[in-house]
């Protein structure tokens, strides 16, 4: 890999300035209350509701992971980044029935529709989850690339990042959040769309490219015997952990509550979805360029993992490689300020806040800021582990969240489209899932002591995406059948928060909330969607 040189420094320094100033400006400004703090006081317009959940979803283990899936044969997973249709339903089916709740968090909305240990339960899990899974990996790929860009050592560079990325999310709370995170995917889109432009002309254009890979390397449909993607499970799957990510978890969600009004959230929803098409292009077909270049003999890289930074910086030129590597600094620095924040405004408002309740709201504000230093030591304390985590960043994440999101998104999807469900049925799916979910994954880090051919051993050894799909019904499952054994809710706990409890005068306002433009730009994401999913298959290639 090439080095850095002056004038990519100059532009990385040019871009904290930036940066900084933006943060400094928010920080400066009155946090009062909760609402300001938690949600930047619900006065965000689209574009920057949109921006920011673009950028929160991507990750140095983003990046990284999805150009290695490019470069390592496993365009399967693409499925992960076509996701643009899910970000749409976030907005015009989930969106109303959070915004009309009034509430905080995604456990506040489970309290509203069940009952408090609902919210107990996912407030938790899924403090638990960020810890073990987005934090300490978003901080290993970060210290990867920080150290790989800058040259400095791995420890150095992810200590570095954290530290400055609490710092902000600290001090400015939701606000400094969305206002750097737009910023940010706009310097990571500039890059990595010139990279991209770059890398094609370096190989020689897409035709060269398919002809040098073959062009069955570019489908990401497999037959259903296949023993790592199966095209049905993986479809199931992929979408399951989809509707969880996108529709009800914590980190995306709140930024569309940060919004004015319905609308700015369902737009922004619909400008997310329009740049979450961008990762395609940006992330995977680098990889899938550096591969080409390989194969040419013009490039070299051990790991997959390594394309992206490998590409970066033997083809862009001075000065560019320096907006490339701000762009990937910029897409570690949000995703860790997205969690932080999240993590902090799950332990206040639904962990502290229920066990003080009499506590005035520049106390929360406080421990809001306590809890993010909390969770920022967390993660440094998480570094030692994960530094023994192998390539394949992306496929882990996607392999740990097959078994912890079926539950959450079986409890979800009920919640809002069958009122039947209660209470009782909420809390059996949550744990009962939630316990099925870590078994397997226990099972699968223990195969290798199980004797080839055992029970076990054998259900250790079920495809995750095979075993994603199975789970979800059988979540699906325990929720009507435990519900069936006691009484429905009343109409008063449900009212507007179910589809078959919407009022009248809740019906027109939502049809205020949208116009024709709205309706065909999410109709053009999806046949992009569906274009592409064509596209990507032995079909037309």
């Amino acid at each position: 890999m090439k080095g850095l040189d002056t004038l990519d420094w100059v532009v990385i320094a040019l871009y904290f300035l930036v940066l900084l100033g933006v943060a400094w400006w928010v920080i400066m400004q009155k946090q009062k209350n909760t609402e300001d703090y938690f949600l930047a006081g619900r006065n965000i317009g689209w574009f920057v509701v949109g921006a920011s959940i673009f950028a929160s979803n991507i990750g140095s283990e983003h990046v990284v992971g999805l150009a290695g899936n490019g470069a390592g044969d496993k365009m399967p997973l693409l499925i992960y980044e076509l996701h643009a249709w899910l970000v749409l339903m976030l907005g015009w089916v989930f969106l109303p029935f959070y915004a009309r709740s009034g509430v905080f968090t995604m456990p506040e909305f489970l309290e509203r529709r069940f009952d408090a240990r609902s919210r107990w339960v996912l407030s938790i899990v899924s403090l638990i989850a960020y810890i073990l899974t987005k934090v300490s990996v978003t901080i290993y790929a970060g210290g990867v690339v920080v150290s790989a860009l800058l040259g400095i050592p791995f420890w150095i560079g992810a200590v570095a990042t954290v530290v400055l990325t609490g710092l902000y999310t600290v001090l400015g709370g939701m606000r400094a959040v969305v206002y750097t995170e737009t910023i940010q995917a706009i310097v990571l889109v500039i890059g990595a769309g010139i990279l991209t432009y770059l890398g094609l002309d370096a190989v020689g254009g897409w035709g060269e490219l398919k002809e040098t890979v073959g062009a069955d390397y570019f489908n990401m449909w497999r037959p259903n015997s296949d023993p790592d993607y199966p095209w049905m499970p993986l479809f199931i799957t992929s979408t399951v952990v989809g509707i969880w990510y996108w529709c009800t978890d914590q980190v995306i969600v709140q930024r569309v509550l940060t919004a004015k009004n319905i609308k700015e959230g369902r737009r922004g929803s619909i400008f997310g979805a329009l740049l979450k098409l961008m990762p395609v292009f940006l992330f995977l077909i680098p990889g899938v360029v550096a591969l080409g270049l390989k194969m040419q003999g013009k490039l070299d890289w051990d790991s997959p993992d390594e394309a992206f930074p490998v590409l970066m910086s033997n083809l862009m030129p001075s000065g560019l490689r320096g907006l490339v590597a701000a762009g990937l600094l910029a897409a570690l620095m949000s995703s860790l300020a997205s969690v932080f924040n999240s993590c902090s405004t799950l332990f206040t408002l639904d962990i502290y806040k229920k066990l003080k309740p009499e506590k005035p709201e520049e106390e929360l504000v406080k421990t809001g800021r306590i809890a993010t230093f909390f969770v920022v030591g967390l993660g440094l304390l998480w570094i030692p582990i994960i530094t023994t985590l192998s390539d394949g960043l992306y496929e882990y994440l996607q392999n740990v969240q097959a078994y912890i999101s079926p539950p959450i998104a079986a409890v979800f999807l009920l919640g809002i489209f069958y009122k039947r469900i209660n209470a009782n049925g909420a809390i059996a799916t949550l744990v009962g899932g939630f316990l099925i979910g870590f078994t397997k994954l226990t099972l699968e880090i223990l195969k290798s002591s199980f004797a080839e051919g055992s029970f076990m051993f054998q259900l250790a050894d079920i495809n995750w995406l095979v075993f994603g799909a199975y789970f979800f019904a059988m979540c699906i499952a325990i929720a009507v059948v435990v519900s069936m054994f006691y009484p429905a809710p009343s109409q008063t706990q449900l009212a507007g928060l179910t589809f078959g409890n919407v009022s009248a005068e809740q019906k027109e306002e939502g049809k205020g909330s949208y116009n024709i433009w709205d309706i065909i730009t999410s109709v053009a994401v999806l046949l992009i969607v569906v274009y592409i999913m064509i596209s990507f298959s032995t079909l037309s290639l």
